[in-house]
């Protein structure tokens, strides 16, 4: 059975937001999750961290993993993350973040990887997907607790039946034989290796003690060569990427919660009834400006990536500004910075994937999809450390400054 060309780009549009809605509804339930008193960087850093290392090491192992695993990994690391996320108990909240971002990286590099298998229809409809989680998981988040008034525990819950959705990828496999087991392809698990696995198993001898030489020597190779080809897309690829989500999440996670108005001021969303709301709000519109970038990557094509990085510094220094300073009164202009700060980011990223699917050799691709995913998350855990200092450190001075809003919910 063929797959058409049409439906690659569903499945893969539903493998992005599945992949990415749980991330985003957490981020936007961070100020539920730790209330007014906690950075909202501790969640951002919970979010982000576990992810980081698993993309980190990733290049290591990964190449040992079938994707029938992978993907049967992700429902239950998923589900049960979100299970516990909505528990309510800020530990066992904390641990169900950890499994959820487990799983989101996991699944990053894996369904980027399989885009080398589909091409560029495949990583658009991935891109758009992962841009309309997004503003799938905030906006149905904010319209949850903002608008219709449901629990916010109520609302977690009704997240952990998405990552269902992934049993989608069985179909999608019977449908391209050309898509092959990584771990049939590893050369450090060739003929010889199986062969020797028995004799690594058997009691201490001469032979096997080469055997174990040979195995740990291939080891260290294959680690050389891994720490050689990350090296080679650092600059093109991996660094400006890096900037922009350090530059974004400073903006979302440790600036945006004390971007905050009164709520009894002329001319205020309606749906402004909390401070909190304010903050849900930011992240709705944040998404809205990723989704309509990575869904529009095809119209419009930005190669230099660094450009990128130094429009996103520039947001930065604003929102730092009207953090410090009050510079507007009015939320409305902040809201128009936040969309484009989110325009930017998602037109980073895909620019980035799509950059490498053109110029890297194919020998080399499906290594370097799913390397450069470690980029946006290394920038994001920055951020996130910086954060945990940057939103008390803002906040205080508002405080200060006769504006306490960021102290209320």
């Amino acid at each position: 059975m063929e797959i058409k060309f049409h439906h690659v780009y569903i499945y893969f549009w539903i493998f992005g937001l599945l992949n990415n809605v749980l991330y985003v509804v957490i981020l936007s339930a961070a100020v539920d999750i730790v209330g007014p008193s906690l950075p909202k960087s501790l969640v951002l850093l919970t979010d982000i961290l576990p992810s980081f290392i698993v993309k980190l090491l990733a290049p290591f192992f990964i190449h040992r993993l079938g994707y029938r695993k992978r993907v049967g990994s992700l429902i239950v690391l998923s589900t049960f993350g979100m299970l516990m996320v909505s528990s309510g108990k800020l530990s066992v909240c904390l641990l169900g973040i950890v499994l959820a971002s487990i799983s989101s990286g996991f699944g990053e590099i894996t369904f980027l990887q399989l885009t080398h298998y589909y091409e560029k229809v495949a990583l658009s409809g991935w891109s758009s997907g992962t841009g309309g989680a997004g503003l799938f998981g905030s906006g149905l988040y904010m319209s949850f607790t903002s608008i219709l008034k449901i629990s916010v525990k109520t609302s977690l819950l009704f997240f952990t039946l998405l990552p269902f959705g992934f049993i989608l990828y069985y179909k999608l496999e019977k449908g391209n034989n050309s898509v092959e087991d990584p771990a049939s392809n590893d050369p450090f698990l060739d003929y010889t290796d199986r062969d020797t696995d028995a004799l690594v198993a058997a009691p201490s001898s001469p032979i096997t003690s080469m055997v174990t030489q040979d195995r740990s020597f291939s080891f260290k190779v294959h680690f050389l060569a891994t720490c050689s080809s990350l090296k080679e897309l650092i600059l093109p690829f991996m660094l400006p990427l890096t900037t922009v989500y350090l530059f974004e999440y400073l903006i979302n996670q440790a600036v945006a919660p004390t971007l905050l108005f009164p709520l009894g001021q002329k001319n205020m969303p309606f749906f402004f009834n909390k401070y909190r709301d304010i903050y849900v709000t930011y992240g709705t519109l944040y998404q809205l400006g990723v989704f309509i970038s990575r869904s529009t990557a095809h119209l419009v094509r930005l190669r230099k990536l660094y450009l990128l990085s130094i429009l996103q510094g520039f947001n930065l220094v604003f929102a730092l500004l009207q953090s410090w300073l009050y510079l507007v009164s009015s939320p409305w202009p902040v809201m128009v910075l936040v969309l484009y700060e989110g325009f930017l980011g998602g037109a980073s990223y895909v620019s980035t994937f799509l950059n490498i699917l053109e110029d890297v050799e194919p020998g080399k691709r499906e290594f370097a999809l799913g390397s450069v995913s470690i980029a946006d998350s290394f920038g994001v855990l920055i951020a996130a450390f910086i954060g945990l200092a940057l939103e008390p450190m803002l906040c205080n001075h508002q405080v200060a400054d006769g504006r306490p809003w960021c102290r209320m919910e």
